[in-house]
């Protein structure tokens, strides 16, 4: 953990499972950032909305709407892996996923 590190929002009570990772944001800066793909900026794809999940790669309005509907139909993801459930996204998008969003 580093200096610029926002431990406000990590839960530190949380089960973790081999495999599993946390990211913790940076503090906010004080110049608001692009969402998605931006170095150092997550999409919480618990709270995104299909036009904010869009922004991620590979992810156009189709799969937004899955992401979002699986969200409404099961609750929160708790595990990145859960993404797997979503048609279309596969073991290879995940992987790309995985540096760009997080779970909160």
């Amino acid at each position: 953990v580093t200096a610029e590190a926002d431990l406000r929002g990590l839960n530190r009570a949380r089960l973790l499972h081999d495999g599993d990772r946390v990211t913790v944001p940076a503090q906010p800066s004080a110049q608001p950032r692009a969402i998605g793909g931006s170095p150092g900026r997550f999409v919480d794809i618990n709270t995104a909305t299909a036009a904010e999940l869009e922004t991620l790669p590979g992810i156009g309005p189709v799969l937004a709407g899955r992401i979002v509907e699986y969200r409404t139909r099961h609750g929160s993801f708790q595990r990145l892996e859960e993404l797997l459930q979503v048609e279309g996204i596969g073991p290879r998008l995940l992987q790309r996923l995985r540096s760009v969003v997080t779970l909160q």
